[in-house]
């Protein structure tokens, strides 16, 4: 298999990474034909994850603006992948340069990547951290550099916590995170279910099972599980909801079945 320019030398492109399958499923073009196939695996059982995906972007941009909205100038984005048209920086800064961005993620090939994409954007940095280790996060230089902990801050936690399993303690992981922020700061979260998927969890499952035989197990929460990540926050209108129910722009009953799978909200310190 021949080695893109952009792909990091340290990486095994022989092995699927689920920054790189969600690319794939968001149309771009930083895939290999492993994380394709990986992808059309988990497709034969859940045709729509293209459209769950999208679902899940336009719902991170419309909390980025409302976040804007609430005067919110700094964005905290763990498990920010491969950073695809249309991420946090260019909907954050596309009106006002000077709010300042701080994505996070554990694989090379995203990390190298943002990098690349974010040369030259002083108020945009990537820092290589772990969501599970929460200090090392907020230790990490760029994060220090370009997040003001005294100050409101949007943390984001958009499609990762579902691929960190229990015996990780993600609820412990997001309290530590949220106890080291300013009063005030927002938590946009959006996570998997079986709930709202327009097929049976039989069905469903399949596609759970492909994410374990590529060593990224797939955590299916309920609603009542997802919601306990917002304790100690106040939750915005219109509450936990599917994502193309958080605010919408378009009308809900136009968008696609699978758009409607698993659960978005924002939640507010006080």
């Amino acid at each position: 298999m021949e080695r893109p320019a952009w792909a990091p030398r340290n990486v095994d492109i022989s092995v699927p990474s689920v920054s790189r399958i969600y690319d794939y499923y968001l149309g771009g073009s930083h895939n290999f034909e492993v994380d394709r196939e990986a992808a059309r695996k988990a497709m034969e059982f859940m045709p729509g994850l293209p459209k769950i995906m999208q679902a899940n972007r336009a719902f991170m941009r419309r909390a980025v603006r409302f976040a804007l909205d609430e005067g919110i100038d700094q964005f905290l984005d763990i498990g920010s992948g491969i950073p695809t048209f249309g991420n946090v920086h260019e909907v954050a800064q596309s009106d006002r340069p000077d709010v300042r961005v701080a994505y996070v993620d554990h694989d090379p090939v995203a990390v190298a990547h943002s990098q690349a994409v974010l040369a030259g954007n002083e108020n945009a940095g990537v820092a290589a951290a772990d969501l599970r280790k929460p200090q090392e996060i907020l230790a990490s230089p760029e994060v220090e550099r370009l997040i003001d902990r005294n100050r409101p801050v949007a943390l984001l936690l958009v499609a990762i916590l579902h691929f960190v399993e229990d015996e990780d303690d993600p609820h412990s992981a997001v309290a530590e995170l949220r106890d080291a922020l300013a009063p005030g700061s927002l938590l946009v979260l959006t996570h998997a279910s079986y709930e709202g998927i327009p097929l049976p969890a039989e069905r469903a499952a399949g596609t759970v099972d492909v994410y374990k035989d590529i060593r990224n197990p797939l955590i299916m929460r309920s609603r009542d599980e997802i919601a306990r990540f917002f304790e100690g926050y106040d939750m915005v209108e219109p509450g936990l909801v599917s994502m193309p129910h958080w605010r919408p722009q378009t009308a809900p009953e136009d968008e696609d079945p699978f758009a409607f799978s698993g659960f978005a909200g924002v939640g507010r310190t006080a």
